[in-house]
């Protein structure tokens, strides 16, 4: 389970030339490549702004779901969001919709210390987001629907990690089944869709940014809500985070750490190929589902 291969390359040549053609007033600013993750190649422009660009096809349809609403979301979000400042249009030299945002600073949560108060930080911008979503909002897939729809892949990952010698344990086994067995019994809201440690941005202990929104849409707030036990290895700040989160039912819990459970399986797997980085991740949230299942 390693990143997929790019289907279209971004350079620093081809970026300026898109940026000079399309956004000329930014053209004299430094452009510089800083990575990519599965879905787009990151530049830094200048010292305040980034470029972000498909690039794979599904991850040119994600970036115009974050262009068309991320928009509508941020004034009422509690944590900054990358709002797309300039839509890029597509071209002869570029396939896909790309967006110039603002650089958001920080560390991602997996390599940080967050203060005890973080969990209510993060209770309170779930609250903020997990409103009912226009009708015509985007139906993420993969992530946001029954748990039932991901059952083959789950199992397909447990068969994995059994044969690599790296079985999950029973009571594992059991929080998944427990969740599995729980109807979604909500409405569907807007969610994120990809909420793990590695979208969660901060900065001296405080979560100030989440990123990443190309699986925004709307679907069951479990998904997201799997987050807590990825995010927090204090069990006191995984209880004021459910705290804050008031209007959350009991059924919807259970869905959650269900959910939490999936992420770790694809996490461990992810390990198996060398990503110790997932490994760790999924470890945490191993641990940490398993803490609140015996105390």
């Amino acid at each position: 389970m390693g990143t997929l291969a790019s289907e279209f390359d971004v350079d620093v040549s081809l970026a300026t030339r898109l940026l000079a053609s399309q956004y000329p007033e930014l053209s004299t600013l430094e452009i510089r490549k800083v990575g990519s993750g599965w879905d787009n190649w990151i530049f830094r422009l200048g010292s305040t702004l980034a470029l972000r660009f498909p690039r794979r096809n599904v991850a040119g349809i994600a970036i115009r779901n974050e262009q068309i609403w991320l928009p509508l979301l941020e004034k009422r979000l509690p944590l900054q969001i990358p709002t797309p400042i300039k839509v890029g249009q597509p071209d002869g030299e570029y396939p896909w919709y790309w967006s110039v945002i603002q650089w958001l600073d920080g560390e991602t949560a997996d390599i940080v210390f967050l203060d005890q108060n973080q969990g209510q930080v993060l209770g309170s911008f779930f609250e903020a987001l997990h409103r009912a979503a226009p009708a015509n909002a985007p139906k993420n897939p993969f992530r946001g629907g029954s748990l039932f729809e991901r059952e083959n892949l789950f199992l397909k990952r447990i068969t994995t990690l059994i044969q690599k010698n790296e079985p999950v344990i029973e009571d594992i086994m059991s929080i998944w089944h427990n969740g599995l067995s729980v109807p979604i019994d909500v409405p569907s809201t807007w969610i994120h869709g990809d909420l793990h440690p590695l979208n969660v941005l901060a900065t001296n202990g405080t979560i100030t940014s989440i990123i990443d929104w190309g699986d925004m849409g709307q679907g069951d707030r479990a998904a997201d809500l799997a987050a807590i036990w990825m995010l927090f290895p204090d069990r006191a700040m995984r209880q004021s985070s459910i705290a804050e989160c008031a209007s959350v039912t009991e059924a919807t819990w259970r869905r959650a750490k269900a959910w939490a459970v999936f992420y770790a399986v694809l996490f461990k797997t992810a390990g198996l190929s060398g990503d110790q980085r997932m490994a760790r991740i999924a470890e945490g949230i191993f641990r940490n589902l398993l803490e609140d299942t015996y105390s």
